[in-house]
Order: structure tokens, then C-alpha cells, then sequence
């Protein structure tokens, strides 16, 4: 790799943190070129020579976002079936700091993506695939016996997802009031409602792992 290269891309990495620290104090709000420019103490003119304007910066920061979700530390599915559909709500929860501040910076993608129609798309598309995750452990489960109930997959996916996203936005408006071992607790009540029974994974007392 060129010198030239190298250096262009230690600046992108440069300019992606930048867009991460101004997303997650401000906001997709806050989100601006000269945010960013001030964030990395540099000109508005070397954001430009990246970003050709605001929608070109959010879908990058969209991107940057979707990246820290998947890479950030993620409990493991100890069996298939319902053990895997706890994990998966579990690591949409906001358990951790970390996970706090990816919650808030998706929940704050919503206003922004509804109005463009490329943003639309994506945040869309990302839905459907957090169903299809939780509906691949529904039928694995049902498979297995485990399910006690005969309703239809994808509804039950559906509920599931709209149950878990409720528990974090009220996390993010009170998180003294939903702190992590609640919100695990809340979850296994929730899916042992729902499913029948008691997920495989849950311990007694519903503390969360994973230094949640």
C-alpha cells in the first residue's frame, strides 16, 4: 500500500471517530461538517474532502453505527431454539454502557431516516433482518418442541422485537429505573409469557452475564 494510501486512510479512520464522538453527545441533530471538523480540531473544508455534504455524512455515520453495533462485545447462544432467541434480545438491550450508547444513537437515527428516502430503505432492511434472526431461533425452537404456543412465527418475531425496542427507550428516558438486571428480568418474564415456560440460559434471579 502507497504512503499516500496509508495516510488517506489513517484521516478517514480520523474523521469516522470524529463522527462517532459528535453522534454520540449530540445526536444525529447535532450532526454537522463543522461538528465534525471541530471534533477532529480541523477545517471544515478537509470534512468536505470526504463528505460532499450532511446526507453523505449521515449515511456514514449510519454505516459507522451498524459497525460498532456488530463488533461490540455480544453474549453467546449457549443451545438453539429459545436459548438463542433470549441472546438475541439480550444483546439488543441496553446492558452496558456501550450498548447504552449505540441504543441511543439508533433510537436517534429514527427522525432522520423517516424523512430520507436511501435512509429509509436501509434502517428498513436492518429491521428485517433483526426479525429474521429472531424468527430463525422461533423455528429452531418450535422444531425442538420447545414451544408451547401455536401462533405464527413472524408475528411472534414481531412482538418479540416491538416488546425488546419498548424496554429500550425506556431505558435511555430512565435508566435508574431499568437498570440491566431489570431489564434482563423484564426479558425472561417476557419470552416465558410468550413461549411457555423458561428460556434455557435464564439464571435464577435473572442477573445478566457478560459483565453486564
Amino acid at each position: 500500500m502507497s504512503p499516500a494510501r496509508t495516510d488517506h486512510d489513517a484521516r478517514r479512520h480520523d474523521v469516522s471517530e470524529a463522527v462517532w464522538r459528535v453522534l454520540a453527545e449530540h445526536g444525529f441533530a447535532g450532526l454537522t461538517l463543522r461538528a465534525v471538523a471541530g471534533a477532529m480540531g480541523a477545517s471544515t473544508g478537509l470534512v468536505t474532502h470526504y463528505f460532499g455534504g450532511k446526507r453523505e455524512l449521515v449515511a456514514h455515520a449510519l454505516d459507522i453505527l451498524e459497525t460498532r453495533t456488530q463488533r461490540r462485545p455480544r453474549l453467546k447462544a449457549p443451545a438453539p431454539g429459545l436459548a438463542a432467541l433470549r441472546t438475541h434480545v439480550l444483546n439488543i438491550l441496553p446492558l452496558t454502557p456501550e450498548g447504552m450508547a449505540t441504543n441511543r444513537v439508533w433510537v436517534c437515527s429514527w427522525d432522520i431516516a423517516l424523512s430520507d428516502p436511501v435512509l429509509f430503505a436501509a434502517q428498513t432492511s436492518r429491521y428485517e433482518r433483526i426479525r429474521a434472526d429472531l424468527r430463525a431461533a422461533i423455528d429452531d425452537a418450535r422444531r425442538l418442541g420447545e414451544l408451547v404456543t401455536g401462533a405464527d412465527a413472524d408475528d411472534l418475531a414481531a412482538t418479540t422485537l416491538s416488546f425488546t425496542h419498548g424496554l429500550v427507550v425506556q431505558a435511555l428516558f430512565a435508566p435508574e429505573t431499568f437498570p440491566p438486571a431489570r431489564l434482563t428480568r423484564l426479558a425472561d418474564d417476557f419470552l416465558a409469557a410468550t413461549f411457555g415456560g423458561s428460556c434455557p440460559g435464564s439464571a435464577p434471579g435473572h442477573e445478566p452475564r457478560s459483565g453486564q
